[in-house]
């Protein structure tokens, strides 16, 4: 009891003078370890004044010595506590920096053993995964023995956490830091299946986390912060997702070369047929299919390893490219919008630019009036208005680089990505074991695959199919409304394409449809659309037409042209049939407003057919028609130069006709009111055009779908 005494005593008088006098504070501690060299407090004080002193060398003595002689201790394992979270920290302040230095200065058998109790202190999985991760990666020699235990250990706690994506904190640590060490190591001995086992598990990984929504990390972010608040003391699971897995600090480095880097050592473990490393996704890709070729049953015992081979190399060039495809037509999926950032997704449809070009006018019928270009030269057939024949054997996508500068790349990626999947299903074996990995990831709640995918099959010309994709994708947005950043205009992607498919298909009624509903959610645009449609042509290449796709910006100023186009198309051919339909032909002259005067000779052909009838009846005609050289057009026809065409474009004209009948004699008055309506009209020709044809849509919603009935 007096030893014990002596001891405080001489600590206390040490302590006192280390402010005034550090050497005389050590000279009284390096006498008390002489007399007592068992008292635990004598050595602690000594290793807390050379510790705050800073000098690297004497504190790593110290606390060596308290290590080996006193390893019950808590203050012993409070200290490496301190030193271990250092070694595991990427920050380079002073403190860290002094307490890592520490570390080194101890022998490397201690170092190793004092990493392995630490390990043994810890009772929370993830930081006892971590302590021992540390071991491995100052130690590779103990991988073989710990390293395949603490993957597995890692798997197991994953399993039963109950974890709902493979996006998560332990799958991290396995995927990037566990995995690599024990893959790269040639003393770790791992069967096919276990190889094959942790690529399937690192490839849901990566590929999760390179397609995470980022308005989930936000949300998931607010949810766990108010958690915390209520149980500070607790160190929430979730909480390290979100530090391990979005903080920038801690964001994963190219992922993708992660992956095929992992992918490429797989496939030296498993003895493929790979003659080369660091090799590019067409490059992939063309050697599986050089695979494919001399192996005709991949479920034999000899080849089932390289069923292995392509499968999991076509599935994630397969997987990179779609991403990379979708992430540039849809950005906000994976992004989170900024102010600066242009972020309009692009929507695939097919190119109907030929609607306009399928006439064989005789111009020589129209003389009575030249019309003019802005500039005043004549208007003259161009070769992107006259129809091309033949059959068409590659499809085309048409991008505009201004709204996509990378669209050469996109293009590739978009490409590369549907010959894998074309790949992957062109054998049973293959399919079936793409389908049991597609199954095991839950692809089908992915709303950028089905978007890719909904694609592909537009791009292979199967409308039947790409409307039963779109219907899931429909009911995928609805069930992911938090990703839907762009407002409602994104959300109608999917009823856009459907009308589009439609109308391949043949099936007007249900294209109208579609488009009615878009354009009921669509502002129209005030700018001048004319000359927006102008600038087209001179961004788009030489294609053979009713083959190409475009890529389009899904906004109100281009989907509304679209969708007036699609209509367009649809009562065209209604309107130029064999039977009288004074109704769709009227809905033509109509909409071949739009893009004028690119639909001029459409419109003369409407104006042939009207003269062989004798006579035109459309009440809406006044409502909707603004266009001055339609108007002039109209005009000549009432004249006799122009035929005495009977037009009845005022609305209850019929009624008006027999009024005037009476009282003022056959017809004089419909003339004198037919004139005040075109003078009426002609004040009219300044009216936004876009805004007019949105009316038409909303107001005649009705009568448009009793027209295709």
């Amino acid at each position: 009891m007096a030893a014990q005494i002596d001891c405080e005593f001489l600590v206390k008088k040490a302590r006192d003078l280390v402010t005034d006098d550090p050497w005389a504070a050590k000279a009284w501690l390096i006498t008390s370890r002489t007399l007592y060299p068992t008292d635990f407090g004598i050595q602690y004080e000594m290793y807390t004044i050379e510790r705050n002193a800073e000098r690297t060398a004497s504190a790593g003595r110290i606390l060596y010595d308290m290590f080996v002689n006193f390893p019950d201790q808590p203050m012993v394992w409070r200290e490496i506590s301190v030193i271990t979270a250092a070694l595991r920290n990427d920050a380079q302040d002073k403190q860290t920096q002094f307490l890592r230095g520490l570390f080194e200065t101890l022998p490397g058998r201690i170092q190793c053993e004092m990493l392995l109790k630490a390990t043994e202190q810890c009772f929370n999985t993830l930081e006892r995964a971590e302590m021992l991760l540390l071991l491995l990666r100052r130690f590779p020699e103990s991988v073989v023995q710990h390293g395949v235990s603490l993957g597995e250990t890692l798997l197991e706690a994953e399993n039963m956490d109950d974890q709902e994506s493979p996006v998560n904190c332990f799958r991290k640590l396995f995927v990037c830091d566990v995995l690599p060490l024990i893959i790269n190591n040639p003393e770790v001995r791992l069967p096919p299946n276990l190889l094959y086992q942790y690529l399937h598990k690192a490839a849901e990984f990566y590929i999760g986390y390179v397609t995470r929504s980022p308005s989930l990390e936000s949300q998931h972010q607010g949810s766990q912060d108010t958690a915390d608040l209520k149980s500070p003391t607790k160190r929430s699971t979730q909480k390290y997702v979100i530090e391990g897995l979005t903080e920038k600090s801690s964001m994963i480095v190219e992922p993708w070369d992660r992956l095929f880097e992992i992918l490429s050592i797989v496939a030296m473990r498993c003895e493929w047929q790979m003659d080369k490393a660091n090799r590019s996704c067409g490059e992939i890709l063309h050697r599986m299919k050089d695979l494919c070729r001399y192996i005709n049953n991949f479920d034999d015992e000899g080849h089932r390893k390289y069923k292995h081979q392509v499968v999991y190399s076509t599935l994630l060039v397969f997987f990179k490219n779609a991403f990379q495809y979708v992430g540039s037509i849809q950005p906000s999926l994976f992004q989170a919008p900024s102010p600066s950032s242009n972020q309009v997704p692009l929507i695939l449809l097919d190119d109907l630019s030929n609607i306009y070009g399928d006439v064989d006018i005789d111009r020589s019928k129209h003389i009575h009036k030249r019309r003019k270009l802005g500039d005043g030269r004549e208007k003259t057939l161009s070769s992107d208005d006259e129809e091309c024949s033949g059959k068409v054997r590659n499809r085309h996508i048409v991008v505009n680089k201004i709204e996509l500068p990378n669209s050469i790349d996109v293009l590739e990626s978009f490409k590369v990505a549907r010959e894998s999947w074309e790949l992957l299903h062109s054998q049973e074996a293959l399919e079936k074991e793409v389908t049991r990995i597609c199954i095991s990831w839950k692809t089908e709640t992915w709303l950028w695959l089905r978007i890719f995918i909904t694609d592909m099959i537009i791009y292979q010309g199967q409308y039947r199919k790409a409307i039963n994709s779109l219907h899931q994708l429909g009911a995928l947005q609805g069930a992911q409304q938090h990703v839907m950043s762009q407002g409602t205009l994104e959300q109608q992607r999917a009823l856009i394409q459907m009308a589009a498919c439609h109308f391949a298909l043949g099936e007007y009624r249900m294209t109208c449809d579609k488009v009615l509903d878009v354009m009921c959610s669509i502002i129209p645009c005030t700018q001048d659309v004319v000359k927006v449609q102008e600038e087209i042509p001179k961004v788009k290449p030489r294609f053979r037409k009713g083959s190409d796709l475009k890529l389009l910006p899904c906004t109100s100023k281009t989907m509304m042209p679209y969708c007036l186009q699609l209509m367009l198309a649809c009562f065209k051919l209604r309107a130029f049939t064999d039977i009288r339909d004074d109704l769709a032909l009227g809905h033509v002259i109509v909409l071949l407003q739009l893009d004028w005067p690119r639909g001029e000779n459409l419109f003369l052909k409407a104006v042939d057919k009207i003269c062989q009838q004798g006579s035109f009846q459309y009440e809406n005609f006044f409502n909707y028609v603004t266009n001055i050289d339609m108007l002039e057009e109209f005009a000549y026809l009432r004249t006799t130069e122009g035929g005495k065409i009977h037009l009845e474009l005022l609305p209850n004209q019929g009624l008006l006709i027999k009024h005037h009948t009476v009282t003022r004699g056959i017809t004089k008055g419909v003339k004198e009111d037919f004139r005040l309506a075109m003078e009426r009209q002609v004040s009219r020709c300044g009216e936004n055009l876009m805004v007019v044809l949105h009316r038409f849509c909303i107001s005649e919603k009705i009568i448009l779908l009793q027209t295709l009935m």
